[in-house]
């Protein structure tokens, strides 16, 4: 198969646990380009969090929120939205619980506890801004996505609300929060029917829980080595550590390099 277009998450995955991109990855990528295969992120971070590190790897085409807002050469192209009767929802029962929210909208986002700690430090660990402090901010903005902030193990609080909303973990205190049935590979899909490459001639590389319809969905699902072990059934291919290679010797096994 003759791939077009190459998915990379970001985190776990283009950056290690520093939140670095490895040199020989910056290098892989740069190559790729040469080659005239579009690089794409796809992550769940918003789009205001990549910014930085797209522009270090000239990458200007991006699947962001967990699939819902993608922007391909800088025009946005797709738009998922979470409804106000689900965030609605969510608000009351995490007010039950104590349990603080992150509410994200298409340029900026806030939090309804500026002070909540495991808000603190679950976004502390993706060294980007805090959000700003507005409990209503969801009331009169699109929301895509949202932070729930609770242990593990908590999870069952929320099955009432599972109907309309998807709960994925990717910190021990934080979960993303998305409209049933959404995920990376949805934005994704939007970008190829634009581009008019079909999903077998993509290629997608992921380390996450929130990969694995990504990884099933294209041509070739790449999953680093320092995955998480419940996305590996999902991947066509394991390739190594983020800190050893891992994006070159995908890309090599891809055929792409």
């Amino acid at each position: 198969m003759a791939y077009k277009i190459v998915f990379f998450d970001i985190d776990g995955t283009l950056v290690n646990e520093e939140k670095q991109i490895p040199q020989d990855t910056m290098d892989a990528v740069h190559e790729l380009k040469a080659k005239g295969i579009e690089p794409v992120i796809a992550t769940g971070r918003a789009p205001y969090f990549i910014k930085p590190l797209a522009e270090s790897l000239g990458i200007n085409s991006y699947v962001t929120l967990n699939g819902g807002y993608a922007v391909y050469k800088g025009d946005p192209i797709y738009r998922r939205l979470l409804s106000r009767s689900s965030i609605e929802a969510l608000v009351n029962v995490a007010a039950k619980h104590g349990h603080s929210l992150v509410f994200q909208g298409e340029n900026e986002y806030y939090t309804d506890a500026e002070l909540h700690p495991f808000m603190k430090d679950s976004v502390m660990s993706l060294k980007v801004d805090m959000p700003g402090y507005d409990p209503h901010f969801w009331k009169s903005n699109d929301i895509f996505q949202m932070f729930l902030h609770c242990e593990a193990g908590e999870e069952h609080l929320y099955e009432e609300l599972l109907s309309e909303l998807k709960l994925i973990r990717w910190h021990p205190q934080a979960m993303d929060v998305l409209p049933a049935g959404g995920s990376k590979a949805q934005g994704i899909a939007a970008m190829l029917e634009v581009l008019g490459i079909s999903k077998e001639e993509a290629v997608a590389f992921g380390d996450g829980l929130n990969d694995k319809e990504m990884l099933e969905y294209v041509g070739l699902g790449i999953a680093m080595g320092n995955s998480h072990p419940e996305l590996i059934p999902f991947a066509d291919y394991v390739t190594t550590h983020v800190d050893e290679g891992g994006i070159r010797n995908g890309l090599i096994k891809a055929g792409l390099l």
